[in-house]
């Protein structure tokens, strides 16, 4: 009973790998990957001189002392007195998210969207157009009906629906 439980197991880690989800998200991720670090590329190397052209060069130097006066050994960088809060980094990761955010939204999700409404329209208008051609049909068999009614309606016949030997009246 393990070793079919096992067997199983293995066949719905399987089917789950196998699924166009998984590898959809895979794909996902290792572009995301890759378009991050273009991104962060682009913060360091354009929006941080652009930023910094009102100070320092480099963004991420920005800081501020929370507590007493901040002294930094120069070997190393760390802060030696003082708390220093580094809202610089803060300040270019924000901008790269905001970067990455609008990109992604400019370039992927809204065409998507506007492909999506316009594929929904044209399904909405193709609906549209098989309705009406449903109730063409209909009006068509309705004729039908109602020339067969006129023509069992003549001598010798009744309506559809009654019995021929028993007329309109019972």
């Amino acid at each position: 009973m393990s070793e079919k439980k096992k067997v199983s197991l293995l066949e719905g880690f399987k089917a789950f790998l196998l699924r166009g989800n998984v590898i959809d998200l895979a794909i996902a991720v290792v572009i995301g990957a890759a378009f991050t670090q273009i991104v962060n590329a682009f913060v360091k190397g354009v929006i941080n001189p652009l930023v910094g052209a009102f100070g320092t060069k480099d963004l991420e130097s920005y800081s501020s002392c929370l507590k007493g006066p901040c002294v930094t050994n120069p070997t190393t960088g760390e802060a030696t007195e003082g708390i220093r809060i580094l809202w610089g980094s803060v300040l270019s990761a924000t901008l790269s998210f905001v970067i990455t955010a609008a990109v992604v939204y400019f370039l992927m999700v809204l065409p998507m969207a506007k492909y999506l409404a316009g594929r929904a329209a044209m399904q909405a208008a193709k609906e549209g157009v098989q309705e009406t051609l449903e109730v063409s049909e209909l009006e068509v068999l309705k004729e039908i009906r109602d020339a067969l009614v006129s023509q069992r309606g003549g001598p010798g016949g009744g309506t559809l629906g009654q019995d021929p030997g028993r007329g309109h009246d019972q």
